[in-house]
């Protein structure tokens, strides 16, 4: 294929894409209703996909979307409203407009379906006007969680729309800088000629631009979190289909902005989290109205802003968490001694360990010990952190704290030795001198903050960074998921803006980092992982509190 019509296609390929979206929140939301609103918009996005596909030579593509057309003029003539067995079958029409295209749909799920008989089928329903039955199952799980073809995915990711303005603004910058660039060279190249502070103040008016044209840039890669809910109205209506619960789907903060790669790294754990609700949350309507619930149980996306952070909520209104239950669970599993007290935060916790399960069944949905170890690896991964919150007979929330951006991160830099280290700033809370009292001391202690003990340990140690101590040295104080703790360093070097640079794969799994920057000076620091190092921190505290305390002993 030549590239031009290699781009026209990919083009092709991201505009259909959000078509075929907008069909399936415009079917969702007509069934069991005749809405002319909802009506209208899956009727223009259809009407634009046919006369792309034909001009693109998706003839196949083109008579399924004409089909899909003839059956909703009809719909809208008769003022019909959309029974569940028809709202089926134009979500069914929909997969099959994305398999003839060539396309992968939004939650991942594989596309299994027969877009001949789709197609036979919608011609009927628009000649008979009459309620289709549902098609037999074929042995295809409704609820797969397997991934459509890597090409497919591939394209629909690496697209990115920008509005024209925004680009124009980031054109007239460049000539800006351009400008600045070359007045700044021909300064330095006749630097005698002009003073360190002309000079200076020439590099700042360029830096100043630059800096523009980045928080443009940043800006441009923001998208509405929105796009990553989107998806879960088509999963749910899926899920009840399979399961027989009755779930309804609200959702807020839509249009709080977010990087366009967070979204690619939350699609799949927000999957798991939807699922998990959907089997083991939300009860089934005979079980909700014996206890005084309404039959249709609510699940909630929700996002905000905090801090600097974007804070995505999954909430169910379903059974909870059974304490008893996980605690039982974790003893027999040999997570916890038997009969110890724990708190709820601490207990709750443990459904993230690899292979926790308490359901007492295998399902097609969950039930098989995985997914929330990897939800709260894939999480912590973008430098996120999750915590639950459940009351039995009530539901379930669970949070996810996610950093703004990936590529540029606010931090704090320190020294060691020659080695320059950067804490992600959101996660310091200040910063204190080492007493006097503890220098001496080789490796971690615990410090008086404020008459509160503060566990500590020097990153010198962390890193076995071989270099001389200085005669005074500082100790950081970080914040993680409610826990503090004290990292000691050599120097404080103060914050700013720092663009990350991924690891090379011999480093990704190096314990306390999570990557890198290159710095002013050409040198490389790397960007500490401060929930590594506050469970380093802690779990010293606790084995120092063994040694001097061994069980059986009374303090």
């Amino acid at each position: 294929m030549r590239p031009e019509m290699e781009r026209f296609r990919e083009t092709f390929h991201a505009e259909a894409a959000e078509l075929c979206a907008a069909m399936e929140g415009g079917l969702l939301a007509l069934e069991g209703s005749f809405d002319p609103d909802a009506l209208g918009q899956v009727f223009r996005a259809l009407h634009t996909l046919k006369g792309n596909a034909s001009m693109m030579g998706f003839a196949a593509a083109a008579r399924l979307a004409h089909a899909a057309e003839e059956l909703l003029e009809k719909l809208a003539e008769d003022a019909q409203p959309v029974t569940p067995e028809l709202s089926t079958l134009l979500l069914e029409s929909v997969d099959a407009l994305r398999l003839r295209i060539g396309i992968g749909r939004e939650d991942g799920r594989p596309i299994d379906v027969d877009a001949d008989d789709i197609e036979r089928r919608l011609l009927e329903a628009a000649t008979a006007a009459a309620v289709i039955e549902p098609p037999p199952s074929v042995g295809r799980d409704p609820v797969a969680p397997e991934r459509p073809a890597e090409g497919a995915r591939r394209e629909q990711e690496r697209t990115l729309r920008v509005e024209l303005d925004r680009l124009d603004k980031m054109l007239d910058l460049m000539g800006e800088i351009a400008i600045a660039r070359g007045r700044l060279a021909t300064m330095l190249a006749e630097a005698d000629k002009h003073s360190p502070e002309a000079l200076l103040a020439a590099h700042r008016g360029a830096d100043s631009l630059h800096l523009g044209l980045q928080e443009l840039l940043m800006k441009a890669r923001m998208v509405p979190i929105g796009r990553a809910f989107r998806p879960f109205a088509r999963t749910l209506h899926d899920l009840c289909a399979a399961t027989g619960k009755l779930v309804r789907l609200e959702t807020s903060g839509d249009d709080v902005e977010v990087d366009a790669s967070i979204i690619d790294h939350i699609r799949d754990p927000l999957t798991h989290l939807v699922r998990n609700a959907v089997d083991h949350g939300i009860e089934p309507p005979d079980v909700r109205r014996a206890r005084g619930k309404p039959p249709s149980g609510l699940l909630s996306l929700r996002a905000s802003r905090e801090a600097g952070n974007i804070v995505v909520q999954v909430a169910d209104d379903g059974a909870g968490l059974d304490r008893e239950r996980i605690q039982a669970h974790a003893e027999e599993a040999g997570l916890l001694p038997e009969g110890e007290e724990i708190s709820d935060e601490a207990l709750f916790g443990l459904v993230f360990q690899p292979g926790f399960s308490t359901a007492s069944r295998v399902s097609e949905l969950s039930g098989r010990g995985i997914g929330m170890d990897v939800v709260k690896r894939n999480i912590e991964a973008v430098r996120g952190h999750i915590s639950l919150e459940t009351t039995a007979g009530a539901g379930t929330r669970i949070s996810l704290r996610l950093p703004l951006s990936l590529s540029i991160l606010e931090g704090f830099s320190v020294g060691v030795g020659p080695d320059t280290y950067v804490f992600p700033l959101e996660n310091v809370i200040e910063c204190v001198e080492l007493p006097e009292s503890e220098r001496d001391h080789q490796g971690a202690g615990v410090i008086n903050l404020r008459g509160r003990p503060l566990p500590y340990l020097r990153l010198r140690d962390v890193f076995a960074v071989n270099w001389a101590r200085p005669a005074r040295e500082s100790v950081v104080v970080i914040e993680h998921a409610g826990g503090r703790a004290g990292i000691a360093v050599d120097a404080l070097l103060g914050q700013g803006q720092t663009v990350i640079k991924p690891l090379g794969r011999l480093f990704q799994r190096v314990p306390g980092i999570s990557g890198s920057a290159i710095l002013g000076s050409g040198r490389v620091a790397l960007i500490l992982d401060v929930a590594a190092l506050l469970h380093k921190a802690l779990g010293t505290l606790a084995r120092a509190a063994v040694q001097a305390h061994p069980p059986g002993t009374t303090t």
